[in-house]
């Protein structure tokens, strides 16, 4: 029993050939066991991106995704999906994320598509190096072949939606993604650094009761390309209004970098690879609000990048009360996951402590703080917080502000004190993004 596909649909053959034999005639032909058919027809597949098919499990299904099947609305509990032969072909048609592949992969195309191995090469460099945003800007390729990635891939280049530039010169974004959602990034100059903060995710779902973004249902995380692109926006955003380039980026935007792992780090590994955008990773600071098994990880990959914990209070009970997940991850949690951090990596963590009025603000609040600072060496930012109309919280009175920093660098405790920025336009986290909604 067969099934026959048209041998003139190239972008479905690619894929076909990645799964069955040498075509007989001209024609693919395919036993219907090989991807287990049940006896309407329908084809049975678990879900996991239909990208270049590499891997069939021992059932004969297909391993996919989720998100490629928006039009089936059912998974079993085996975590399959039924899709009908139609609509089977009509996914294969879709065009595949380009940047999602790896160079390796990306020979693989091409080898498939009949083209040369180096050309992949070209290809990749124009994606990360020269940061293209579309097949016709990369001039070394033919014009078929520019015609040909066009036909069978597709750059999700990320756009600013809204800028807003504030008297402090800071510039807050609202990025487009190729699916109509949106996320924040912000371009921080001062006389020392251009800074990019990027998101992770859009929205979040660990609901910090100061944060906008924590009163937004997170919906995805970000592709590490569309992080990528953030930077490559913002540094964009640098060099016209400062003539600068960027020399940090934090992982300081919308949601929460650890919950967005790989893409966070995959999105690293692009901007400061030499085929990439040859940043150093000493200039890059991913900010969590304290997973502390994810923050294990970094340590047994042994992470070259800066780690900062968004700390806030260094009591249990208040924590508690202002970042609900510290109910799953308590300071004591959080102490042996940076203890081992700092074992397997021996990099220091930055504390992000931003200080609310009557709230976190007495010096017994900094007498714990200074008690958690002992754990591993540490430095301390003391953020002015940026008040969002979702919150009853307030900035800290100066005069608190100091002598809260005083006592921490009395007692040997590295620590700054980061004024706020962008105070007249949509700068706190998550703002300009609920705006744009």
């Amino acid at each position: 029993m067969v099934f026959r596909i048209p041998y003139s649909d190239v972008q479905f053959l690619r894929i076909v050939r990645c799964l069955f034999p040498a075509p007989v005639g001209g024609d693919y032909i395919a036993p219907l066991h090989n991807i287990n058919c049940d006896s309407y027809g329908r084809i049975i597949m678990r879900p996991m991106t239909f990208k270049l098919i590499d891997k069939i499990d021992s059932y004969g299904r297909i391993i996919m995704r989720p998100i490629a099947f928006k039009r089936v609305d059912e998974i079993d509990p085996y975590g399959c999906k039924e899709i009908t032969l139609v609509e089977f072909y009509y996914f294969c048609k879709m065009k595949t994320d380009i940047r999602s592949l790896s160079l390796p992969q990306l020979q693989e195309a091409f080898i498939a598509m009949g083209e040369q191995k180096f050309r992949a090469k070209q290809v990749y460099e124009w994606l990360w190096m020269k940061s293209a945003r579309a097949f016709e800007e990369m001039t070394n390729l033919s014009k078929d072949l520019r015609k040909k990635l066009d036909e069978q891939f597709v750059i999700n280049a990320v756009s600013v939606l809204k800028a807003q530039k504030s008297k402090d010169g800071t510039i807050k974004d609202a990025f487009q993604l190729h699916d109509g959602n949106i996320v924040e990034g912000v371009l921080i100059p001062t006389t020392e650094r251009m800074t990019a903060c990027v998101s992770s995710q859009v929205g979040c779902s660990l609901t910090c009761k100061f944060c906008a973004t924590g009163y937004m249902d997170r919906k995805r995380n970000l592709n590490a390309d569309e992080i990528y692109d953030q930077v490559v926006l913002i540094n964009q955003q640098a060099l016209q209004n400062y003539d600068i380039p960027l020399t940090n980026i934090v992982y300081m935007g919308m949601g929460e970098p650890l919950l967005n792992y790989a893409n966070v780090l995959k999105s690293i590994d692009r901007i400061t690879a030499e085929d990439g955008l040859n940043m150093s990773y000493k200039r890059i600071t991913v900010s969590t609000a304290g997973i502390a098994k994810m923050i294990k990880k970094l340590g047994d990959d042994e992470v070259k990048f800066n780690l900062a914990l968004s700390l806030h209070a260094a009591n249990d009970t208040k924590r508690n009360e202002i970042m609900p997940i510290n109910e799953s991850n308590t300071l004591e949690a959080l102490a042996e996951a940076l203890k081992y951090y700092y074992e397997k990596t021996e990099n220091e963590v930055t504390y992000e402590y931003i200080i609310f009025n009557g709230v976190n603000d007495e010096i017994q609040d900094a007498r714990e703080l200074l008690a958690f600072t002992k754990h591993i060496p540490c430095k301390v930012n003391i953020i002015e917080y940026n008040p969002i109309a979702m919150a009853d919280y307030l900035n800290a009175k100066v005069d608190k502000v100091e002598a809260f920093a005083d006592f921490l660098r009395k007692h040997g405790v590295i620590t700054n004190v980061r004024r706020s920025r962008g105070k007249d336009i949509d700068a706190a986290c998550g703002q300009l993004a609920i705006k744009e909604k």
